[in-house]
């Protein structure tokens, strides 16, 4: 699959980020998903916010505040459990299990319990590249760490088992890739030639005992798992103060949905707070043509081909519709 990645100016996009947790307001009451208490508003960016997080590992719980971003906010959560910030891959949501469904994303409920994974096992595994398609597709945390969020079934990479979801990605033939972006490490996975063999090195997340299982059944967690029962979200931006926010609409979850699948299919990453721009962006436009240069502006690092483009808004017009 196309990766219709071109060189172009440095990364001008949001930074992928997102917070969950309790909200606390001391002057005007206490607001628990999305209801507020007898006389109190909706919190806005002076509230103060108080979130709970454990190691997905094992550790206490700890209480973090004030921060503003994801980077922010792993150096809290490692402040409060005496680690490195860089020890942490990426945090799930009211799961310590490995599951890519509730991975910290940009819509998050105000009383989700975050669960941070830790770096665990190295681990270095040359790969032939006997097809153009490896079967992978590659997230990324928002802090400069990039991580297996999904492999297809019957792929190349599903033929190595000690590759597992999950896994960051350090290195690829040598090269250091900590720092880039999803889309960076998919399109330099995308250009090893075909025949080749190269060599990926790994480190994947820390696991509790319990934790430890086939690599087919550790990528679901069950629905007991759920703590946070939070209806508000908070959504936090790179730049401009946290908000707190309705539940997103069946039309944008519906659209940033499609919208997600059409990335991983062309670009071969999974990004919902990207996808959730790209709807936003084309909500009020008329036709592609005016999309196409919308998303241009918006997004033009990721030089998208004409067929995403097309595919996408045909997509929001389909969600605007109730087609899916």
């Amino acid at each position: 699959m196309p990766l219709g990645l071109r060189s172009r100016k440095k990364n001008k996009t949001k930074e992928s980020s997102a917070l969950v947790g309790l909200v606390e307001n001391e002057e005007v009451g206490s607001w628990r998903g999305g209801k507020a208490a007898a006389g109190a508003a909706p919190p806005q960016a002076s509230t103060k916010l108080v979130f709970h997080t454990q190691l997905a590992h094992g550790s206490p719980t700890g209480r973090i505040e004030g921060f503003s971003n994801v980077k922010e906010l792993y150096a809290k959560i490692a402040e409060a459990f005496n680690i490195s910030p860089g020890e942490i891959l990426f945090c799930t949501l009211n799961t310590h299990r490995i599951d890519m469904d509730k991975l910290l994303g940009g819509q998050i409920g105000l009383e989700d319990f975050i669960f941070a994974h830790t770096r665990g096992i190295k681990k270095e595994v040359p790969i032939l590249k006997a097809e153009d398609a490896l079967g992978l597709t590659i997230t990324d945390n928002g802090a400069g760490f990039a991580f297996i969020k999904r492999i297809k079934e019957n792929s190349i990479i599903d033929g190595v088992k000690v590759i597992c979801i999950g896994d960051h990605i350090e290195s690829i033939n040598g090269q250091n890739i900590v720092g880039s972006r999803h889309y960076e490490v998919a399109k330099m996975l995308k250009e090893l030639p075909k025949g080749s063999t190269f060599t990926l090195k790994l480190v994947e997340p820390t696991k509790a005992f319990e934790m430890i299982e086939p690599r087919s059944k550790g990528g679901k967690s069950g629905g007991d798992n759920k703590i946070g029962t939070g209806r508000g979200t908070l959504r936090l931006r790179s730049k401009g103060p946290a908000t707190v926010e309705e539940l997103p609409t069946e039309f944008d979850e519906k659209a940033i949905k499609k919208a997600d699948d059409l990335l991983e299919t062309y670009m071969g990453i999974r990004d919902t707070e990207l996808a959730a721009t790209m709807v936003e962006v084309g909500k009020d436009k008329k036709n592609p043509d005016e999309f196409a240069v919308a998303l241009d502006e918006a997004l033009g690092d990721f030089a998208f081909p004409d067929e995403f483009v097309f595919d996408l808004w045909g997509a929001i017009g389909d969600a605007k519709k109730g087609r899916f």
